[in-house]
């Protein structure tokens, strides 16, 4: 008896395949593009949740890979303390294994752009910044509400940093390299004096962070240091006014600190 032939099952799936792998390269394509195209307002909205309003990116441009945007500081949702910089800052967004690496510039206050690299993995961030110095406005400070509304600083910020590396993970922050900022021709609205001095905040990582505080010149004398507690800050310092100028800096150094005679203590965490 001659055998009935098999039922060509195998052959419709050929027909089919090709169609099913261009509708999943083509949704592939669509997806690509509409990521590629993702718009800066994105990051805008991303950047604002992360820091509770208090950073914020208005009249974002371009794209999330490459975008610009005002760069305006603000005391959080619902205050009405806000400061802008002078200039708009631009990005390039690039990603990375396991994060991404960032470039920002802005005419006001990077001669070269600061470059950035983050890092994700099961609960820890890494970001580390590649050598590098910037200026910034002081003023743009008392956009971020108490006490720097009060204080109302005027000066320029100098930025720099050196191996710099911040981590953390399981809740604690690790820092290596350093940082100083110096705080230049300071002067605030609570003292007539105009610069009232000059400042360096100098930071070095290790297996415990250390931040010091010391002046540079003029009369109002700052002093103090500070070290990390997992991921809070305990720092102790002390202000007080050059011979002479105690009446000058009086209602300063009364809202600065806890007054102790002619000192005003500043304690933080």
């Amino acid at each position: 008896m001659p055998r009935r032939p098999r039922p060509a099952l195998a052959s419709a799936a050929p027909a089919r395949a090709p169609w099913g792998w261009a509708l999943a390269g083509a949704a592939l394509g669509v997806l690509a593009v509409g990521l590629a195209a993702a718009p800066a307002r994105w990051l805008a909205a991303g950047v604002a949740r992360a820091s509770g309003a208090q950073v914020q990116l208005h009249d974002a441009r371009g794209t999330v890979w490459d975008g610009s945007a005002q760069l305006v500081l603000t005391g959080g949702a619902g205050s009405q303390d806000r400061a802008a910089l002078p200039a708009r800052v631009h990005w390039q967004l690039r990603p990375a294994w396991l994060g991404a690496r960032v470039r920002l510039q802005t005419a006001c206050c990077t001669p070269e752009p600061l470059a950035l690299h983050l890092r994700a993995g099961w609960r820890a961030l890494q970001l580390r910044l590649e050598d590098g110095r910037s200026q910034w406005p002081a003023a743009v400070l008392a956009g971020l509400g108490t006490p720097w509304n009060t204080l109302q600083p005027q000066g320029q910020l100098q930025l720099a940093t050196k191996g710099l590396r911040l981590a953390w993970a399981d809740g604690r922050l690790q820092l290596a390299g350093s940082a100083r900022l110096d705080a230049l021709a300071m002067s605030s609205r609570l003292s007539t004096l105009r610069p009232m001095g000059s400042y360096r905040l100098a930071l070095h990582g290790g297996e415990a962070p250390q931040l010091q505080l010391s002046t540079l010149d003029g009369a109002l004398l700052l002093s103090g240091s500070g070290h990390w507690v997992g991921q809070r800050l305990r720092f102790s310092g002390e202000a007080r006014a050059a011979p002479g100028r105690e009446g000058a800096l009086a209602n300063l150094l009364n809202i600065i600190g806890r007054r102790s005679g002619a000192r005003s203590l500043i304690t933080l965490g």
